[in-house]
């Protein structure tokens, strides 16, 4: 049957192949990294508590309340589901179970640093074979991990985050290598499927779990991930040229498309140009006002909803997933209009960037504005934070976009760069939330929160739309190519597309600024 399925992929063409798998790639390494929130419920027995906490809007505020948004607390959710059958009781206290759910991210932004270094050197096909063969094999290890000793289990999470960190900078280098500028929006929307990997997990992991213990939450999708890693290794190659399958006409289309801005290099990054790069900072903090947006809207704006108006999304069913939904939705939505737009040469690439940071941050920031002004509305409440989250799918047509823009042969390293520094964002935002709650959770309390994640948002976008450029820097060539002339096109930190080609002394005949999105 696989057989089957391998053969008839080899009738489409090659990069939707790849699409796909991009897609599913985010999807197994989501799905591998959000189930240890589901199956410690059912591993550890969860005290009862029906005591609620005050919130400063009660049933009677609003008339959409019902049986499914009830006034809950946060408590009320965490009460202790029917029991698991066939599951084993672990007397783990509430440190030693955030330490277990904690441990993935210690050294994940590390790795995430390193992933696209790896990646550019020893190609993203296998870096991300091996991290997700890796992840495979350390979920299945986790019951008998769980069963030794929860440190055993801190340690294979911990692994597993050192894994999945090289994951995201590996695909950046895929895109980088693979996708057309005219399709580069499509391909950037597809690594969305971390989304639908954590609505898809989350939905089947308590029905799993019901049925047939805690255990075979960890034992299924690490088996998938294996079936998933054969397609992989078939499906995908570092470049067009070492398909295997490829039909010379894809191949050519792809190679013009992309032209001669990216090559497989094995010396190390220019880091010094990188780090002194001024279009490169104006990146990394659009990239930083991204993460803090969704770290804000994840972490935050469920807090609000249930300590301000007295619900907790995540009783609510399908109304939490509302707004992760949105944002893959509307990710792919964007990728394809500027893909209509780039390919009809309606606008240039930067102006492509700084015009869509309005729908990526600027709106976003607002919405939040307006959240801590929606009052006891729970319908408008949860709208506002489903809009937010869903606007912000644009950034695949802004930070998402912009590193391979700027450098496509290093997108990997500078990608990996950018989420290194805005993963900070994930410390900073609850700290910050409970230096301004810390007297309490009343609408004005909440209001500085609000308007300190809105100004990152709008700042960062400012800021790029003054300073930011798509235009390929000098240092994405390696230094002999410089000598040999390809580097001299660049001035002033950008390079133009020759009308003509530079004479031998470096001067640069009369050019034009390119318009396609150069991977």
């Amino acid at each position: 049957m696989a057989v089957i399925i391998l053969k008839f992929l080899d009738i489409v063409p090659v990069r939707f192949n790849l699409w796909v798998m991009l897609l599913t790639s985010c999807w197994v390494v989501y799905m591998l990294r959000v189930n240890m929130s589901l199956n410690l419920i059912a591993m550890v027995p969860q005290a009862n508590n029906n005591s609620t906490s005050g919130s400063q809007c009660g049933s009677a505020d609003d008339p959409v309340r019902n049986e499914s948004l009830r006034h809950v607390d946060i408590t009320d959710v965490r009460e202790a589901p029917r029991q698991v059958p066939g599951g084993a009781s672990f007397d783990w206290s509430p440190d030693q179970q955030a330490m277990v759910l904690g441990a993935y991210f210690w050294c994940y932004p590390v790795t995430s640093l390193l992933g696209g270094m790896a990646a550019e050197r020893w190609g993203p096909r296998y870096v991300v074979l091996l991290s997700s063969l890796a992840s495979a094999v350390l979920t299945m290890l986790s019951p008998p991990a769980a069963n030794l000793h929860y440190i055993a289990l801190v340690i294979t999470r911990f692994l597993l985050g050192f894994a999945g960190g090289f994951i995201y900078p590996s695909l950046h280098v895929l895109v980088a290598r693979w996708a057309p500028p005219a399709e580069k929006g499509k391909f950037v929307s597809a690594m969305m499927g971390g989304t639908l990997g954590t609505v898809v997990t989350w939905s089947l992991t308590g029905p799993l779990m019901e049925k047939f213990g805690w255990a075979s939450a960890f034992y299924v999708p690490g088996i998938l991930t294996l079936v998933w890693c054969v397609f992989w290794w078939y499906l995908v190659a570092d470049t067009p040229q070492e398909h295997p399958r490829i039909k010379e006409a894809e191949k050519k289309y792809i190679l013009d498309a992309l032209g001669d801005k990216v090559q497989k290099s094995k010396g190390l990054p220019p880091f010094r140009d990188i780090v002194t790069s001024f279009p490169f900072l104006a990146m990394v903090i659009l990239h930083y006002g991204n993460l803090w947006g969704l770290y804000f809207i994840m972490t935050v704006g469920p807090k609000f909803v249930s300590t301000v108006l007295g619900f907790e999304l995540s009783a609510a069913g399908v109304i939490s997933a509302l707004p992760y939904l949105a944002r893959m939705f509307l990710a792919t939505v964007f990728g394809f209009i500027g893909d209509c737009i780039m390919s009809r040469k309606m606008m240039s690439t930067t102006t492509i960037r700084k015009f869509f940071c309005l729908f990526s941050h600027i709106l976003p920031g607002v919405l939040l504005v307006l959240l801590v002004y929606a009052g006891c509305s729970t319908a408008l409440s949860v709208t506002l934070i489903t809009l937010s989250m869903g606007f912000n799918g644009a950034a695949t047509l802004t930070n998402l976009q912009n590193h391979q823009d700027l450098a496509p042969n290093y997108a990997g390293t500078l990608y990996g760069i950018a989420n290194f520094v805005g993963s900070t964002a994930g410390f900073f935002t609850p700290m910050i939330t409970a230096y301004f709650t810390r007297n309490g959770n009343s609408f004005e309390q909440w209001r500085p929160v609000f308007f300190v994640g809105a100004s990152v948002y709008i700042v960062s976008a400012i800021f790029f739309i003054c300073f930011g450029t798509a235009n390929i820097q000098p240092w994405n060539f390696p230094k002999e190519d410089k000598v040999e002339g390809k580097g001299d096109s660049a001035k002033n930190g950008t390079l133009k597309d020759m009308s003509e080609a530079p004479a031998k002394n470096g001067d640069v005949k009369e050019v034009k600024e390119t318009t396609l999105n150069v991977a």
